[in-house]
């Protein structure tokens, strides 16, 4: 079974007059499970490109993650996840991104200006549904309160969501400004904590527990040497594929049980949603990396989303180049940049792809069951059960 120990628990106190109410932050997690085990290390490898270090999104130079995670018995799993592209102010250097909609039946703020002007102005925050208010409040606070930034009075907020209602009081909004700004205050570069985390503590994946995944694929020397990280909020349906065998089917468990086969009482609703990062280190301009972000969608339905009508499916991509950062300012009218040419994009797609995929059943690898508000249960991916059923398939590299 796959398990947490929680370390790094504060306690904030709201100021409200009754002055009583006590939240549990638990600002950093760490996994310590035995189900800890990511995909790659019980032997199933995804694709034909190699990881980075931590095979996490930040293995690109300079990027960071942060999380806060809000458990308060039954009722309350959610939280936040930050990813910040560097470690300067972003706002007075932007990075270029693009956003791939593979279905857009979510609250993605900041879209437009992005798709209009083709750069990122902020830190990524990843929340639920109903706390994307609160947390574009709180990124714009944050950027405002940045030396230097005395001077703004336009903030271009990306916050992106997914709906935690099925193991969360969202109703209750309990996501806070300083929860959010804890998140991008503890942002650090390495191993991220994966599962229920962030902003997947209270995410369901193919009627299974859901979470926070990561992965990347750096690209041959010989192309460039660029890495392509990704980050994943899993909260989707469909029938699960790992590295290509129908694991959902094998479990019995998958979208559209109830409406194909004899079987009445397992089926689960399909909506949710998924947010996808990537982050490259890659010299590529908006229009690319929206291409990008297409091949990350891909990557997705690998593992048999079915892309449902309630699904908001979103992928940010940026790169984090230094050549490539817009100045808030310029003395030029001009801007003056290299970037790969599209006949050089191939490897690229391939590992936005690859990490993509893996990202997401790192996910589901990580997860943990978790109990619901109304006394339901969410179960964990049975991990052992699975690789059982890749080895059935020849699909599992035995260490």
């Amino acid at each position: 079974m796959n398990q947490h120990s929680v370390t790094g628990n504060k306690y904030i106190t709201t100021t409200l007059a009754a002055a009583a109410m006590i939240i549990m932050l638990s600002a950093s997690t760490k996994n310590t499970n035995a189900q800890m085990k990511r995909a790659r290390d019980c032997g199933i490898e995804i694709g034909i490109l190699r990881p980075g270090n931590y095979n996490a999104i930040t293995d690109v130079p300079g990027v960071k993650v942060g999380q806060v995670t809000l458990r308060e018995g039954d009722s309350v799993k959610t939280g936040v996840t930050a990813i910040l592209p560097h470690s300067g102010n972003i706002f007075q250097e932007k990075v270029p991104a693009g956003i791939f909609v593979g279905n857009g039946f979510g609250k993605l703020t900041g879209y437009t200006q992005v798709e209009e002007l083709g750069n990122l102005e902020t830190p990524i925050v990843l929340t639920n549904t109903l706390s994307v208010p609160v947390a574009a409040a709180a990124v714009i606070d944050y950027t405002l309160r940045q030396p230097g930034n005395e001077g703004v009075m336009s903030v271009n907020a990306v916050v992106g969501e997914t709906n935690d209602a099925r193991l969360n009081d969202i109703r209750g909004r309990h996501i806070t400004k300083e929860h959010v700004l804890e998140a991008i205050g503890n942002a650090v570069a390495g191993r991220v904590d994966e599962g229920n985390v962030g902003a997947g503590t209270g995410t369901v994946c193919f009627g299974f527990k859901g979470g926070i995944g990561t992965a990347s694929r750096i690209i041959p020397q010989k192309r460039g040497g660029y890495t392509v990280g990704v980050l994943v909020q899993t909260n989707y349906g469909g029938i699960l594929q790992v590295n290509g065998v129908p694991v959902g089917q094998e479990l019995g468990r998958f979208s559209f049980r109830n409406n194909v086969s004899e079987y009445r009482e397992d089926g689960y609703k399909e909506d949710g949603s998924c947010m996808i990062i990537v982050m490259t280190d890659a010299p590529l301009t908006s229009r690319n990396l929206k291409r990008l972000g297409a091949r990350a969608f891909a990557g997705m339905m690998r593992t048999g989303a079915s892309g449902s009508n309630g699904s908001g499916d979103y992928v940010i991509a940026v790169s984090t180049a230094e050549d490539l950062r817009i100045p808030y300012s310029s003395g030029s009218m001009y801007e003056e940049w290299r970037e790969i040419r599209n006949d050089e994009m191939d490897l690229l797609f391939q590992a936005a792809a690859e990490a993509t995929e893996e990202a997401i059943i790192n996910s589901l690898f990580a997860a943990e069951t978790t109990k619901a508000r109304n006394g339901m249960t969410v179960e964990a991916l049975p991990v052992e059960k699975t690789l059982e059923i890749l080895r059935k398939y020849n699909r599992l590299k035995e260490k």
